[in-house]
Formats: C-alpha cells, structure tokens, sequence
C-alpha cells in the first residue's frame, strides 16, 4: 500500500535530526569505501552547504534589523557578559596552544608549495575590516561579507526603531520569521547533505591523512579540545555557578556536529539560531549575539594560528620564548575575525603571526599549504568548536541574568 507522502514527510520531521545525520554519515563513509568513483554523491553536499550560505547572509541580516528595531531595555548586560566570554574564551585558547606547542614541539615537512595570498600586516588586517565594515549593504549580503552585514543591519535597525511605526517594526518582524521558516527546511535536508559531504571527504582523501601528519593533527585537535572540554565549561561555570555541562553537551551534539561537516561558521548560522529557539533564549539578545559571535569568537582559530606558527618555527630551528608566543597568538587570533565565517580562514592569517618571529612568507605560505592538507580534520574541528560556543557563550549569559539573584 502507497502511503502519502505527506505522512512521510511528517514522520521524516518528527525524527530525531541528530539520528538522521549519524544515519546519512554512516552511509556516506559506506559509500565512499564502497563506490569511491561515483562523485555524483558529492553534489549533496555541496547543494546543502551552499542553500545555507545562500540564506544565511539574509536571514543575520533580517534577525539583527527584526531584533534592534523592537528590542526593549535590560539586554546591555547580557552583551557584555557575551562579549567577555568570547574574549576570555578566545585568549585562553591561544595560552592553551601556546602550552601545547611547547610541550609537544612539531616540526613540518615544509616544500616549494604555491598558495592564494595573505595579509601582509596587522595593519592590513584592520583595514580590510574597517572597509568591509562599511561597503555597500547589497554587496555585503551578495558576497556574504558578515562584518558589513552587522555593521548596516545595526544601523538600520536603530534607524527603524527611532523612526518607523509599530505596524512597520511587525511587518519586518514578520520577514524575518518567513526567513526563518525557510531556513528550517533547507535544515531538514541536513542528512544529505552530510551524506555528500562524509562521501567527498573519505573518497578523496582516505585515511592517508592521519599518518603523514598524524601528529601535527594530535596537538591542534587535542589543544581545541581541552579548550571545549575545559576551559569554555570553566568560563561557563563561573559565571553561573552552575553545572554547564548538560548544556554543553547540549551545543557540541545539535551545533557543533554540523558545523563539523560544513566548516563554516556562517553557514552553521542558521543551525545556532534554530538551537537557541529550541532552549528558550531571548530571540531578541541570540539573534545579534549569535552572528557576532560568528564573527569574533575565534577559539578554534586561536588554537590553528598559534600551533602551526610555532611549527614553522620549531622546523625553522627558532627560539620563541614564551611570552613572544602569546602574544603572537593573541594577535593573530584577533586579527582572523574577519576571516570567521570562511572555510579554512584562519589559515591564511597564519603568515602574519610568522612575520612577528621573522619568517619570510614563502616559508609561511608553506605552513598553510600544509593546512589545507589537513583541513578536512582541523578545520571541521575548530569550526565545531567556535560554533557550539557561540550558542554555549549565549546560553551562558542569559542563564547569568536569570541567576543574578543567586550569585550575590
């Protein structure tokens, strides 16, 4: 007998997501040992990362403009909790890759590799950020430039709320719940999508990977997960004194695993702002603090910069002491905000920290070639880790303000 396929469709949405996407993972890796050459499987993936990025430049747009436009008083403090935690957060991940590096000193097989180019100095960095801040509102949307986004979307909202009416604050309001609804099904879509993305990764890359840089791999991983494990529950705990890993659980499971797969902090956007709905947070204080956090929480990236710079001058036979390589991690780390929401970002920032040791970019660019080798395994984690903590820092800072009571 036929069922209906709207029957199907209602049984495939009350699904759990999670096991939909362990489900279309497991089949993807089959798949990709089984039939390597029909690439066509592929084309999921990429169908499903790029509907994400395509929507989700409109949707920080119209979420921050929704937001401003009809937000009330009391959220000043929420904010500066947030910001912290993506800071602290953010330092503390470049102290803990420092410590790992030193501890565990790697070396790379540095050859004559040709990379895209990079940043020549700080300097450049904050220019590039600055006028990316204000180029024109469509050009950001189109080329899904989040610090533009942010930047006019802020404007116009305050701009909305000191001058439109209430009828025009709900009629905005209203496009960006139909954003947000389309934003849910491309959402369901989210098991084959990981289907194609596992199938890519494991046909073209194997397992080759794990041996050549194994322990390159070893550090960057287990320094980002110290950092997810440890150091975020701590920040989490002392601003609650609350027992934060329920929670954290909570975001590594139903953020952190799909930004896993996708490597992109901005198209896991969406993914976030499902997640904060579904624990209840103020749809007012996540819809901003969600897309900033996208942009300037840059744990994973701290750990990457910091790491491989100090590979390079542990290959180089450089001596850094350690107070040099906090600071160039810091510095690195937070010149990589702009970076935030591109696939492998942070590694192009990797030969402006060189430049603070003295490393000539040919040598440097080296480094990032070597990144993008094992990007499918460091750059799915520091995506996994930036983006489950901008819903954990969240959460965090509005439990704070529920809990203010008790913490005195």
């Amino acid at each position: 007998m036929n069922v209906p396929l709207p029957v199907l469709l209602k049984k495939w949405v009350a699904t759990s997501l999670i096991l939909r996407i362990f489900i279309g993972l497991v089949i993807g890796a089959v798949l990709a040992l089984a039939v390597p050459g029909w690439t066509w499987i592929g084309i999921l993936g990429t169908l499903f990362v790029s509907a994400l990025k395509a929507i989700a430049p409109l949707l920080v747009a119209m979420l921050v403009i929704s937001s401003i436009a009809g937000a009330g008083g009391g959220m000043g403090s929420r904010f500066r909790t947030v910001i912290g935690l993506y800071v602290i957060s953010t330092l503390s991940a470049a102290l803990v890759a420092v410590a790992g590096s030193f501890l565990f000193p790697v070396t790379l097989q540095l050859q004559d590799v040709a990379v895209a180019s990079a940043p020549a100095d700080l300097s450049d960095v904050f220019s590039n950020l600055l006028t990316n801040m204000v180029t024109n509102p469509v050009t950001s949307l189109a080329t899904a430039n989040y610090i533009g986004i942010l930047f006019w979307s802020l404007l116009i909202g305050l701009a909305l709320k000191i001058a439109a009416t209430q009828a025009t604050i709900h009629v905005v309001a209203d496009l960006a719940d139909v954003v947000s609804l389309i934003v849910r099904w491309v959402i369901q879509f989210a098991p084959f999508g990981i289907l194609g993305l596992v199938f890519s990764a494991v046909s073209e890359n194997g397992l080759d990977i794990f041996t050549t840089y194994g322990r390159l791999i070893l550090v960057l991983v287990g320094c980002m997960l110290f950092n997810a494990l440890v150091l975020n529950p701590l920040w989490s705990f002392l601003s609650i004194r609350r027992n934060p890993y329920p929670l954290l659980w909570t975001c590594l499971k139903e953020s952190g695993l799909q930004a896993f797969f996708t490597r992109s902090s901005a198209a896991n956007i969406p993914v976030n702002m499902a997640l904060c709905k579904k624990l209840g947070l103020d749809r007012d204080f996540y819809s901003v603090s969600i897309p900033l956090g996208a942009t300037i929480n840059m744990n994973g990236a701290a750990v990457t910069i910091t790491v491989m710079t100090l590979a390079v001058a542990h290959t180089l036979g450089i001596e850094v002491s350690f107070a040099s390589a906090v600071f160039l991690g810091v510095v690195a780390t937070l010149g990589a905000c702009g970076a935030s929401g591109v696939a492998g970002g942070s590694l192009l920032l990797i030969p402006l920290a060189c430049s603070f040791l003295g490393i000539g970019n040919d040598v440097a660019m080296q480094a990032v070639a070597v990144g993008f080798i094992i990007g499918v395994v460091q750059d799915s984690v520091e995506t996994a880790l930036n983006s489950s903590a901008d819903v954990f820092f969240t959460a965090t800072a509005e439990y704070r303000e529920e809990y203010r009571g008790n913490l005195r």
